[in-house]
């Protein structure tokens, strides 16, 4: 991996050698990605921590935001779960919005950075470190939940994580999320005229898996089709209220891994945003 990479540390750290189409079990994708994300937490601070902001909620890299989607609804005194919060700015500006937000990790590395963002901002929601398909929390004790890139791609069991989100969450209640779009996993992780040619089948679900030279696993990280997350959705009781796929806004012209202008305005490869109610 070049030098210039900036998840090079984590690479480094954690021996990681190469990549390997295989298949994870649940557990072991959920002990690279809490060893990974660990690793990278400082890095991936550095190099996204000014778009994210330290009390805001940004939805994707094309920038969307919840103050001005306003997905989740009214948030004033609703009880909002974060799945997979990272540093927690999503949870930080729900909480200056008069909700009461609890956010979720299952990094400490992440959680650390987000502790240091409450210091600065003063405004510190609860953070819990728990993996998303088992969620410390009773039933039905949320109103809204919400996870911006967080968990979802990430665990090998997607479908019993709607399940436990399903069940925390009450009646009535709202749960969006934003993942990378299912057409990004056709292409390569490349911004440039290289990520414009197709590689892969989009129906092939084998996990992206970079491993160590035992083989181990260091990250995982899992593909849906579209059909394949609906069916998640549903079979867990929810109803599919809307599916956004935003559109690369014009002047925007940062990069962000393999999100960039030139592909941003040919196919979604950025992103899919699932908005999903729990029927009363």
């Amino acid at each position: 991996m070049p030098a210039t990479d900036p998840h090079v540390s984590a690479t480094v750290r954690l021996g990681t050698v190469g990549v390997a189409h295989k298949p994870v079990s649940a557990a072991e994708s959920i002990a690279a990605n809490r060893l990974w994300w660990d690793a990278d937490a400082d890095d991936y601070v550095a190099e996204h921590g000014d778009f994210l902001g330290e009390a805001s909620f940004v939805w994707c890299p094309e920038g969307v935001t919840e103050a001005d989607a306003q997905l989740l609804g009214a948030v004033a005194g609703r009880r909002v779960l974060e799945v997979g919060c990272g540093t927690a700015p999503c949870s930080r500006w729900l909480t200056t919005q008069g909700a009461y937000a609890v956010g979720t990790d299952l990094s400490a590395g992440m959680l650390r950075h987000a502790r240091v963002s409450a210091d600065a901002t003063g405004v510190r929601p609860p953070l819990v470190q728990a993996t998303a398909t088992a969620l410390p929390f009773a039933a039905a004790s949320f109103d809204l939940a919400c996870s911006a890139f967080g968990a979802v791609p990430f665990v090998a069991d997607s479908d019993r994580l709607m399940a436990e989100v399903f069940r925390v969450l009450r009646p009535g209640g709202r749960w969006v999320f934003s993942v990378t779009h299912p057409m990004r996993w056709i292409f390569p992780d490349d911004p440039g005229e290289d990520g414009l040619v197709a590689q892969s089948s989009y129906f092939d679900r084998t996990p992206y898996v970079e491993i160590d030279e035992r083989g181990s696993a260091t990250y995982a990280e899992h593909h849906r089709t579209l059909g394949d997350r609906i069916r998640e959705i549903v079979g867990a009781g929810f109803t599919l209220t809307d599916l956004l796929e935003p559109e690369w806004p014009d002047g925007h012209a940062r990069l962000w891994g393999q999100w960039s202008p030139l592909r941003g305005k040919i196919f979604p490869g950025g992103t899919a945003i699932f908005v999903c109610d729990k029927p009363v």
